[in-house]
């Protein structure tokens, strides 16, 4: 790991890296637009708050040295892999059983915002490829060897989590206005969610045959 950068530039450094990595298409934003297809705009901006505090609980992690165990331990890589990509696999089942057997009832939400909300939490806390990205990342730019490596993890980690967030809000919106303009289709509001449900199932089985990195 390089030492800490110049306040100035290393921040303008990390923003602008951070941003280009939140713009980056990746799980959670497919998450997000799965669940804003399958629920509409509600259940899609509660899987992204729950997506958003499931990554403070990695930045917490990285910033109490829980995320280097995690990523030191092939056995540890390996429960959180497959449970959260057995988590995802389950999302996606439920989703499409729930897409044939209420196709009309596309204007309510699929699962309701306290449920999408939670498992969002669930599903990013599960993913082990954000405690590697923040542990890959971040340190790059909070330096090591002092006291301060802690705090300013935590302040850097939040940052990232703000930008992803801020993304996923946009592709929720976007997504449910364009699942609304469909309002009047509803068998095509039906293969959307089971589109959905596919996204979803296709994210765990993506996230059960990850590495850890070496």
């Amino acid at each position: 790991m390089m030492g800490a950068m110049p306040d100035g530039m290393g921040v303008g450094l990390f923003l602008a890296a951070a941003l280009v990595i939140a713009l980056t298409p990746g799980p959670g934003i497919f998450y997000v637009a799965a669940r804003s297809m399958a629920g509409g705009r509600r259940e899609g901006l509660a899987s992204s708050l729950g997506t958003a505090l499931g990554g403070l609980f990695h930045v917490l992690a990285g910033a109490c040295g829980v995320a280097v165990l995690l990523m030191a331990s092939a056995e540890a890589f390996a429960l959180f892999k497959f449970l959260g990509a057995l988590y995802l696999v389950y999302l996606g089942i439920k989703t499409w059983r729930e897409a044939g057997a209420a196709p009309l009832a596309f204007a309510l939400s699929a699962t309701g915002f306290t449920r999408a909300f939670k498992e969002g939490i669930v599903v990013e806390a599960l993913n082990p490829k954000t405690a590697a990205f923040f542990l890959a990342f971040i340190p790059q730019f909070v330096g090591l060897g002092d006291d301060g490596v802690a705090l300013r993890f935590v302040l850097y980690g939040l940052t990232s989590v703000v930008l992803n967030t801020g993304v996923d809000v946009v592709v929720v919106l976007a997504a449910a206005s364009f699942r609304d303009r469909l309002a009047c289709r509803p068998g095509l509001v039906r293969r959307l969610r089971r589109g959905a449900a596919a996204i979803l199932c296709g994210l765990g089985l993506s996230l059960a045959f990850a590495r850890r990195p070496g």
